[in-house]
């Protein structure tokens, strides 16, 4: 037996001496459910300083639950991040970036592994029910990494001919820039041009898909992976929540987005399974500040979507298993959704893949072990190519770069963005436990913080490269 294998078995071993009890309770291995939000600010949900409506299912949520105060995405972009999310990887060393659209050929390498995959292992039924946003052609759909059902839209809500960027356009020159809008159930389109009628329906869908599925697989060990479309502008609604909240249209779309969380806790209660089942709600990145009041709020942090401003990559988490996770509490230590897929193959007794991941379990951190500590000593916070920032305990340290920013003014009405300014930033160091806003450089004031930084900014540049330096442990993406 090499050495790694000894200690994981090791590692392995001290961590199910922590979660044997749930087994010998529930005698199949948790449920597991993730609910990713698109484009949701910090501070949109109660727990986190919602104003304007209410989110009664997600209070509850976090008072039966824990709420995790420094929760990091890959990437404060939409396929980026579900790369993070899905694989447990950085999104550089798989190779998406961005957020990829109907004209791409790129996708999900068959070769990567999905939360789904490692829920296969031990037999678990699994579905997509939503965005997927990793590659739109068969090859790259749900069905062919580890899901056994799959219903949603292939990419953004926008991109399609109604797209703000297209609208002064003749039908004939949209469609040039942007094709009809599909939905996709397992590998077949079933509607080739979905309408705004269709867009208020989604996340009822959605929803009724997953609670359906929860139905049909109560009895055996499931996996539900529902990332909703909304609430990425354009901003759409069921009849059932138009007009309800005092923040107009995205605060009704917020109350149904809770809803949502309600249907879901519900039906996980209704079958007694709630000390059977984790749940996890998060988001893919911040707010689109640019759409103004049709976007949200990161509150306390800075910038947004776009940027690795901790507006654009820290996002809202909460986490429920009763029983299991502790209730109304709160944890403050830094973790990143590249640590759900290997918490998850821990609590399952799942192996992991062969080839490198970079997050690690946090179950003591969800399980607010006594002296749970991060198991990474850094996050490391790419945009696009470029390493921008390393968040390690307290500190934040920003290496020289371009950001867009609205620069204080307000965004757009109505669906209709106004235009970003672009600033730069050179190397700052930021204490975050004071300064959660980013707003004070204390570089001068800790050299040795800002040296320690560099030094572990520098060993990941060998491994995930830097703009037009390629690291030697970026795999290759799929390709048609």
């Amino acid at each position: 037996m090499t050495l790694r294998r000894t200690i994981r078995t090791f590692a392995l071993l001290f961590t199910t001496s922590l979660i044997a009890p749930f087994y010998a309770a529930a005698d199949r291995p948790p449920n597991i459910v993730i609910i990713f939000i698109d484009d949701m600010g910090y501070a949109d949900i109660g727990p986190f300083g919602a104003d304007g409506y209410e989110t009664p299912h997600l209070d509850r949520m976090a008072k039966e639950g824990r709420i995790f105060t420094d929760f990091y995405v890959t990437q404060a972009v939409c396929s980026a991040s579900r790369a993070g999310l899905l694989t447990g990887c950085y999104n550089v060393r798989v190779g998406i970036g961005g957020a990829l659209g109907p004209k791409s050929n790129i996708g999900i390498h068959a070769d990567e592994v999905t939360i789904a995959e490692i829920c296969k292992q031990k037999d678990y039924a699994t579905a997509c029910y939503g965005k997927w946003h990793l590659g739109h052609h068969k090859k790259f759909l749900p069905l062919q990494h580890g899901f056994d059902d799959y219903f949603g839209l292939p990419y953004s809500n926008d991109m399609w001919p109604y797209h703000p960027g297209v609208l002064k356009l003749p039908m004939e020159g949209r469609l040039k820039k942007w094709p009809h809008l599909p939905l996709i159930e397992g590998n077949r389109t079933v509607n080739s041009q979905v309408t705004g009628s269709d867009q208020e329906q989604l996340t009822t869908q959605y929803t009724e898909k997953a609670v359906q599925f929860i139905n049909d697989h109560k009895d055996e060990p499931f996996l539900v992976y529902l990332p909703h479309s909304m609430v990425h502008v354009p901003l759409y609604v069921s009849d059932k929540f138009k007009g309800k909240s005092e923040r107009g249209l995205f605060g009704d779309v917020m109350m149904e987005v809770d809803w949502s969380v309600g249907q879901v806790l519900n039906t996980v209660r209704r079958h007694d399974l709630q000390n059977d089942t984790l749940v996890i709600f998060t988001a893919d990145n911040g707010p689109w500040l640019s759409y103004g009041d049709h976007c949200g709020s990161a509150g306390p942090l800075r910038e947004g979507k776009g940027t690795m401003f901790d507006g654009g990559c820290r996002e809202s988490c909460v986490m429920w298993w009763p029983g299991n996770i502790p209730a109304d509490t709160s944890c403050s230590v830094p973790a990143m959704t590249i640590d759900i897929l290997p918490t998850i193959a821990e609590l399952i007794d799942a192996e992991l893949p062969d080839h490198k991941i970079d997050g690690k379990s946090i179950w003591p951190l969800m399980a607010d072990s006594k002296n749970a500590t991060s198991p990474h000593e850094a996050y490391f916070m790419y945009y696009g190519k470029q390493l921008q920032a390393v968040r390690s305990g307290r500190w934040k340290l920003h290496f020289p770069h371009g950001y867009r920013t609205m620069a204080g003014r307000p965004g757009g009405t109505g669906g209709i963005p106004t235009a970003y300014s672009q600033a730069t930033i050179g190397k700052q160091l930021f204490d975050l436990e004071t300064d959660i806003g980013e707003t004070t450089n204390v570089a001068n004031s800790h050299p040795d913080v800002v040296e320690h930084l560099t030094e572990l900014a520098n060993v990941i540049r060998k491994d995930l490269g830097d703009n037009k330096v390629k690291g030697t442990g970026i795999r290759p993406v799929g390709r048609l």
